[in-house]
């Protein structure tokens, strides 16, 4: 055990190294849940209590969607109307048009990132990706500023990914990730019994606690406390909370994996997780944006219109804010692969629920979908009305492990009129 010790204080490899075949092979167990510390409570006022952020990676196209145009720039996709006179929308959006009182549409977004990792890292931190730093997502934002919320389940959870990190911060508050939202929490079988797994957990303890001691890294308590959740997790009724299978309104959503995904959201939201992002791919329509346009956003119009009518049945939309963002839309002009290319200049969000004003278009562009003409809002914008909704202190500053100070959104401004 000493000569393990020894070789992870050489080097962050050789650390790394450590931290993951010590869960391996001394846990018994790959279960990935993080730890996070006790409850604290939440600040008050905010109407918003829950986040489900629907990202859409790859680039929606906003004029085939929310900011729908008269004339040749739509190609094939056809203007129709919504519940809200002064809302148009692409043809494939029948359904949540019927909600569209429900809804703000933000047809303002600019941003200049216009390259995908690029784009949607800045839309889900509210920083430039920079070589020297990773920034956290809104999950361990909330739980910093906010304080955890449960014991058990985590504070917040991705689905349609397999790994996820908490950036700078402390690693405890990585969300949980759920690759196949129908899956539930992968690796929650034991594969020793179970008095030998406890007895494996206090092996780690102790490992944690002599590294802890000899190298002054606090990094392995939080390694040994997230098995330590994980643990509780494996042994509690919460897990059932991740189990989809038996939800009778199941096919409301879709049977895809976005609206599987957004169906697990609102469960996890139901039982008690504060932030979930739901990540849907395939938006990138480089070729045949017609073809690709009427395979994807019926897929859409399913899951978020049954989300929002299913948190509505439950008494959960006012206390819960949707978010539905993008990297950034795409050409006005259709290419010589009757696609449409990136498009950061202008593009569509929307956000519901969580104290929104509903029926709200928020910022215009002109005629074409090229320009913004009003109300322009950035990425970090977009972010910051997300946290003011959720109560965030927006100039609360945390430091980074190199004492670099960071405020949640990089000091993005909230648009406050959205909220009624």
């Amino acid at each position: 055990m000493n000569h393990i010790a020894e070789l992870a204080g050489k080097d962050p490899l050789s650390r790394r190294y450590f931290m993951e075949m010590s869960a391996k092979m001394t846990l018994g167990v790959g279960l990935s849940v993080p730890f996070l510390p006790k409850n604290f409570k939440a600040q008050d006022g905010a109407k918003a209590q829950n986040l489900i952020y629907i990202y859409l990676s790859g680039g929606m196209t906003h004029l085939d969607t929310f900011d729908a145009k008269k004339g040749g720039v739509m190609g094939d996709t056809e203007l129709i109307d919504t519940k809200v006179d002064n809302m148009k929308f692409g043809m494939h959006m029948e359904k949540l048009a019927k909600q569209a009182d429900k809804l703000a549409v933000i047809n303002s977004m600019t941003s200049t990132q216009g390259a995908h990792e690029q784009g949607q890292y800045i839309m889900r931190t509210g920083y430039e990706k920079r070589a020297t730093i990773v920034h956290p997502t809104i999950g361990p934002w909330a739980e910093t500023l906010l304080g955890k919320r449960g014991d058990i389940l985590p504070d917040s959870v991705v689905i349609g990914q397999g790994t996820s990190n908490a950036g700078f911060m402390d690693p405890s508050k990585s969300p949980l990730p759920i690759a196949d939202p129908s899956g539930g929490v992968p690796n929650t079988q034991l594969i020793v019994e179970g008095e030998r797994f406890d007895r494996r957990m206090e092996m780690a303890q102790k490992l944690g606690q002599k590294f802890t001691e000899k190298f002054k890294y606090m990094g392995p308590e939080s390694y040994v406390e997230y098995y330590n959740q994980a643990n509780r997790l494996l042994k509690s009724d919460e897990l059932s909370a991740f189990d989809i299978s038996g939800e009778s309104n199941s096919g409301d959503y879709g049977s895809g994996r976005l609206g599987q995904g957004c169906l697990l959201a609102r469960k996890l939201v139901e039982n008690g997780v504060r932030v979930v992002e739901v990540i849907s791919g395939g938006w990138d329509m480089h070729v045949d944006v017609s073809g690709s346009t009427a395979s994807k956003l019926p897929e859409l119009d399913t899951a978020v219109s049954a989300l929002l009518k299913d948190l509505e049945d439950r008494g959960l939309l006012d206390s819960t804010l949707v978010a539905i963002g993008t990297e950034f839309g795409r050409t006005p002009d259709i290419n010589m692969n009757a696609g449409r290319d990136h498009y950061p200049a202008a593009y569509s969000c929307v956000l519901a629920g969580g104290g929104i004003k509903g029926g709200t278009v928020h910022g215009e562009t002109d005629g074409s979908g090229k320009k913004v003409k009003s109300d322009p809002m950035k990425p970090e914008d977009f972010l910051a009305t997300i946290g003011h909704g959720m109560g965030l202190n927006l100039e609360e500053t945390v430091y980074s492990p190199t004492q670099r100070p960071f405020t949640f959104a990089d000091k993005g401004v909230p648009a406050t009129k959205l909220f009624g």
